[in-house]
């Protein structure tokens, strides 16, 4: 006799409608139930039409999550990539599928989110990209489709009233400068990427520390990369004596860190005895580097689990939602990079 839906809930000791609840993924049924259910009923041999279930609650299952271009650029793509392994830890965990997608199609120029919204590929998007077009983001709204803008704050007028989970970059920028102004350093070298949005954000945190702690910002002590390690390292090479000339420096990501910290170390100079680096990001790949390297760390598995629970909520809701900012704060933390400069 076939298993019914009434025998896993024996099983499981929760109702009948619990179970079917269960198996069509309800963000009302806890994740530990959830799992519960779907285990006793795979053990079970318990087997429900997938397809039949999509088109009863006319749902994918799936959510889109699209992902700026240069994430295909390995020295920036260290952080993007482990936000989007927690992207797919958590929404795994509600059954859900991902197709991950960019900007657009390089070969048509198709732009992304219109192609998977228009061929009803995905239930939701998570859409983590600096910049979108004001044409794409009227697009989104008059689809009616939930979507969460991640990482990257957007402030346009256009987007008043979206919903977006992103970090508090000003916070992070004053954190790492001001660390060091603790630890009795008044010249610090901050190394920026040339780029607007959140290095912008931790531009003005780590001026803003220097005035709160008394010390005029001097704008000959901000240097720009493109991110990379390779642009951290010859910034060192190409401006020796600005290096010499400093006791700190803030870099604004870890990769172009870990080039400022090796180039330092083949000019001769010790870490943190010279000098100190604090960097920004707190990607796993810093762990392989001596000396280990002090950081603020951009809080990946909060922003991923805020994002994903109100993409939930959007996709449960029987009426429009209102938009939701979410900032989320970063921390610092400590490793030898920095050191404790005696004077």
């Amino acid at each position: 006799m076939a298993l019914t839906t009434k025998d896993i809930a024996l099983l499981a000791g929760v109702s009948q409608s619990t179970v079917s609840r269960s198996l069509n993924n309800s963000p009302h049924i806890s994740v530990e139930t959830k799992r519960r259910v779907l285990r006793i009923a795979e053990e079970q041999g318990f087997e429900f039409n997938a397809n039949a279930r999509g088109l009863s609650t006319n749902r994918t299952n799936t959510i889109g999550v699209i992902y700026p271009d240069d994430y295909l650029d390995y020295d920036v793509s260290l952080y993007l990539g482990s936000l989007l392994t927690q992207l797919r830890r958590i929404l795994e965990q509600w059954d859900l599928d991902l197709i991950v997608s960019f900007k657009e199609n390089r070969q048509t120029g198709i732009d992304s989110i219109k192609r998977l919204v228009t061929r009803k590929k995905v239930d939701g998007l998570i859409i983590v990209q600096s910049h979108t077009e004001a044409s794409v983001l009227e697009f989104l709204q008059q689809s009616s489709i939930p979507f969460v803008f991640l990482h990257f704050y957007h402030n346009s007028g256009t987007v008043e009233g979206i919903n977006q989970v992103y970090t508090d970059h000003f916070t992070g920028g004053y954190l790492g400068t001001e660390h060091l102004i603790k630890l009795g350093h008044r010249r610090i070298l901050c190394v920026s990427a040339d780029a607007e949005g959140e290095y912008a954000q931790r531009r003005q945190g780590y001026q803003a520390a220097l005035e709160r702690h008394g010390i005029a910002w001097d704008p000959t002590l901000m240097l720009f990369g493109d991110r990379t390690f390779q642009s951290g390292y010859n910034l060192v090479l190409a401006y020796g004596d600005l290096f010499d000339s400093v006791t700190a420096t803030f870099v604004h990501t870890d990769i172009m860190a870990l080039g400022v910290m090796e180039a330092l170390k083949a000019t001769g100079k010790r870490i943190p005895q010279d000098i100190a680096v604090v960097g920004y990001d707190d990607v796993e790949v810093t762990a392989y580097f001596q000396p280990q390297l002090t950081t603020v760390h951009q809080p990946r598995e909060e922003l991923a689990a805020l994002a994903c629970e109100r993409l939930i909520q959007l996709l449960s809701a029987k009426r429009g939602m209102r938009g939701k900012q979410i900032k989320v704060k970063p921390s610092l933390v400590v490793r030898q990079s920095c050191g404790v400069y005696r004077f």
